[in-house]
């Protein structure tokens, strides 16, 4: 699905839009596509690589936070995103949108961490979601600005409301005999789908990848939600474009064809192969048959599972924290630390463990939590630990619900010292050690670290965190305090995925989030918490969703409700 983080799954309600402080009222889904045209070249010897991020506004706070970002293109001043924004729409709130355009020389996803030789900015744009929506057509083209003297080019938002259909859709496509575009080789083709509009433009859905040095190309298989190929109108005509690669980003065009989402569902046969034609070609010679054809090798369509249906199922969420000892974040005993006890509020460890563990709680039915600390020198002999039971029972770690944690994490603080490093693979391999033993499904694991600093152990931690990829476990960061945390947005994969000894992680599984970015200068604790929680807990559905579909695991049926007035059957005497 080219890595649409975007796509979150509708039916995760109860935990990804958790907010205490109002109801639940039922959304509209708008699909925001975004391209962009002219943009400033920033590179000396190529096109820039442009990049958007969009940015919504708190209702109260009025603070820009990321909602998302786009994918990188190459080599383009007029880039078509495949990644789109998926956002809910409120017809009677302002929902105020910034898009930021960046042209991004650096691997880092963190923007703010460069000089602007490494992510040059292009420009930007606000709008509100309904400025956009009313549009005519629902497409909304406006001028990039924010850099004086310059004209920066123009950004074009198009919305379209989403259909509730949850089925995927997964094909396959060959080629024959496509025209020859290199001078010193073969075509490196690939594919480019677009859905049409009710205004008779197209929307851009999918891209294959490039297939090097043949016209006979073979490309993988790949799944792509229906709603996005056609939103539910099966006639509704899809245009597929074939284009030879060129590293410069100027790729030729080799010819296009039409089908739909009804002809595509005949699967293979003779009805799907289709000629690839040139218009241009086929005006100027009288001759001209095609540029090729391309065939349906395969297609499949399965209902999009979500993650209620695996809770729904009997899938249990086994919850662990782990929470950070070391010397580094100060003696407890003095108001500075970040572990110190103040009678009157909780520190910044245990607000960040209650605001995420409230609610993650509520999905595992024995409420028993184990509870680890790590950096720290255990008594009676003092030895160094990286793995050790908040509650000191080696053999039965776990804690009664929050509360059972919490307490456990303060007898720990009066009993154990200080020191370090701060050490975060053996918590990551011990809860592995759990997800490795029930891989089929009925159970999930999601391990909270709380830190205060700068890894001492990136490597192992690489190396744990992508074995864990292969196994039912998420990981949950938060960092406290004021330190750089650098190493922890390597970590969480949204855009660069982690590797380790040059292997890949198969998903990605780590979410950080620093702790500061939640502090409420108002004092509402409250509020900021469950900003808190909501953006940490936000990705578990889809983590646990990737994992169950890698695995092909279904979710149970929903079990019958009990009824106390069935009886068992008995043979009468």
């Amino acid at each position: 699905m080219e890595g649409d983080v975007m796509d979150k799954v509708e039916a995760t309600a109860t935990v990804c839009d958790f907010d205490p402080m109002s109801g639940s009222i039922p959304a509209t889904k708008v699909e925001i596509t975004v391209s962009c045209r002219n943009l400033l070249d920033r590179d000396t010897f190529s096109k820039s690589d442009p990049l958007v991020v969009l940015y919504t506004q708190g209702v109260e706070s009025k603070q820009w936070r990321e909602f998302g970002r786009t994918e990188v293109i190459d080599n383009t001043l007029n880039p078509d995103f495949v990644r789109k924004y998926i956002l809910d729409y409120f017809f009677e709130e302002k929902q105020n949108l910034r898009f930021d355009v960046y042209d991004i020389d650096s691997k880092s996803p963190d923007l703010a961490k460069h000089p602007n030789d490494f992510n040059d900015f292009l420009g930007q744009v606000y709008c509100t979601l309904g400025e956009i929506v009313g549009s005519p057509a629902s497409r909304l083209e406006k001028q990039l600005v924010g850099i004086p003297g310059k004209t920066c080019g123009t950004i074009i938002l198009s919305a379209e409301e989403l259909g509730n259909c949850r089925d995927y859709a997964t094909m396959q496509f060959c080629a024959n005999k496509l025209d020859k575009k290199d001078f010193f080789g073969k075509s490196d083709p690939f594919m480019v789908f677009y859905r049409s509009n009710e205004d008779g433009t197209f929307t851009i859905c999918h891209k294959t990848e490039v297939v090097k040095n043949t016209l006979n190309p073979v490309w993988e298989p790949f799944s792509i939600p229906v709603r996005a190929l056609c939103n539910g109108d099966y006639e509704r005509t899809i245009k597929v474009e074939v284009y030879d690669w060129d590293r410069d980003g100027s790729h030729d065009f080799i010819g296009e064809f039409t089908t739909s989402y009804k002809e595509l569902c005949r699967g293979q046969s003779q009805l799907n192969v289709y000629e690839v034609v040139n218009p241009k070609k086929k005006l100027k010679k009288k001759r001209y048959i095609n540029s090729g054809t391309v065939s349906l090798l395969s297609f499949n369509v399965e209902s999009e599972h979500t993650f209620l249906d695996y809770i729904k199922g009997g899938t249990q969420i086994h919850f662990t924290v782990a929470i950070d000892f070391t010397a580094s974040n100060g003696n407890p005993s003095q108001s500075t630390s970040l572990h110190y006890m103040n009678p009157y509020q909780m520190n910044a460890y245990a607000m960040a463990l209650k605001a995420v563990g409230e609610i993650i709680q509520d999905y595992d039915s024995d409420k028993m939590f184990p509870a680890l600390g790590f950096g720290a020198k255990l008594p009676p002999d003092g030895r160094v630990s990286h793995e050790f039971p908040l509650n000191g029972n080696v053999e039965n770690p776990y804690c009664n619900g929050m509360e059972g944690i919490l307490e456990a994490y303060h007898q720990s603080l009066k009993t154990v010292q200080l020191y370090g490093p701060t050490n975060f693979a053996p918590v990551v391999n011990h809860v592995a050690r759990y997800a490795a033993a029930v891989q089929d499904g009925s159970q999930y694991f999601v391990l909270l670290i709380i830190t205060d600093g700068v890894i001492s152990d990136m490597a192992q931690t690489k190396e744990a965190i992508v074995n864990a990829a292969k196994l039912p476990m998420s990981i949950i960061i938060v960092g406290v305090g004021q330190a750089e945390f650098d190493a922890m947005v390597e970590l969480d994969g949204d855009d660069v995925r982690i590797s380790s000894r040059g292997k890949l992680a198969e998903r990605d599984i780590v979410q950080f989030v620093p702790f500061r970015d939640y502090m409420d200068r108002t004092g509402n604790h409250v509020l900021s918490m469950a900003r808190l929680a909501k953006d940490v807990l936000a990705e578990i559905p889809d983590q646990l969703i990737s994992y169950m579909k890698n695995r092909a695991i279904k979710p149970n049926p929903v079990p019958p409700p009990y009824s106390s007035c069935m009886q068992p059957e008995t043979e009468s005497v």
